[in-house]
């Protein structure tokens, strides 16, 4: 396929500029990158303080709360601020589709790109906390839970992408509709709650979001709630995301020469 070949064809030159992407919404603070660190490393904090302190939650079933959470949280942080920032990054980078002979396929990648350097450091974060308190990641699950994850970001924002390019309201509707998957998907919450809700459940079971989110949470404590001896949901998850990337990439193409002209 065309935008695969793209990217194999120009990986270096967009790690390239992912890398100076994340150093440069920094540039001009004093502490420079650590801000990418430290605001969601802060944010992380400050839910887990408030949810197993204050609000006195304390744990997941038999699972302390932060081990319960940080994984998920960290896996929702990468899933939302990469998809935010790849779906605005055409209009970001305006000025290489503009003025230069540019492969603009792998423009929403470099966004992708800049947040993975914050997403690792989340996941590092999530996996020193688990190993104090004695759990350990099954490392297989972790890359596959990875790669789905960036499979499916890479699908989503191949059509917000260029239709915030085209339309950018959406850039505001897609934030809200975010927030909406923030609080329909089992972050701070546990599907069991729903369980007198079977359809709800069943519906929220088959979210990509739920399906990456617990997925990850999997990797540290034995749920088995989605991935694990759950066929069904890893067929669904994957005929979601090839269904999205397939017809993303359709809008993504043939609205491409388009884009210098409203840009």
């Amino acid at each position: 396929m065309e935008f695969i070949k793209e990217l194999i064809k120009n990986r270096k030159l967009a790690f390239s500029l992912g890398k100076n992407d994340f150093k440069n919404r920094f540039a001009n603070t004093g502490l420079g990158t650590l801000w990418g660190f430290l605001s969601p490393f802060i944010f992380m904090l400050t839910y887990v303080i408030v949810f197993q302190y204050i609000l006195k939650i304390g744990s997941s079933g038999d699972y302390p709360y932060v081990v319960w959470f940080l994984p998920a949280m960290s896996m929702w942080m990468t899933l939302s601020d990469s998809i935010l920032n790849a779906s605005g990054s055409i209009r970001a980078y305006s000025y290489l589709v503009k003025k230069v002979v540019f492969p603009v396929d792998i423009i929403p990648v470099i966004s992708i790109i800049a947040q993975s350097f914050v997403a690792l450091f989340l996941f590092a974060i999530s996996i020193i906390v688990c190993l104090i308190y004695g759990y350990i990641p099954n490392v297989l699950l972790f890359i596959y839970i990875l790669f789905a994850a960036y499979a499916f970001i890479i699908a989503f924002t191949r059509f917000t992408s260029a239709l915030t390019t085209l339309v950018p309201d959406f850039a505001q509707l897609l934030g809200i509709i975010m927030q909406l998957f923030f609080w329909f998907t089992p972050i701070i919450w546990n599907l069991g709650m729903v369980s007198g809700h079977p359809t709800l459940q069943s519906l929220l079971m088959c979210s990509p979001f739920t399906y990456l989110v617990t997925g990850m949470r999997e990797v540290f404590i034995d749920e088995s709630i989605v991935t694990l001896n759950n066929g069904m949901y890893t067929f669904i998850f994957w005929a979601i995301t090839i269904v999205m990337f397939v017809w993303g990439n359709h809008v993504f193409r043939k609205n491409k020469k388009d884009f210098a002209d409203v840009l």
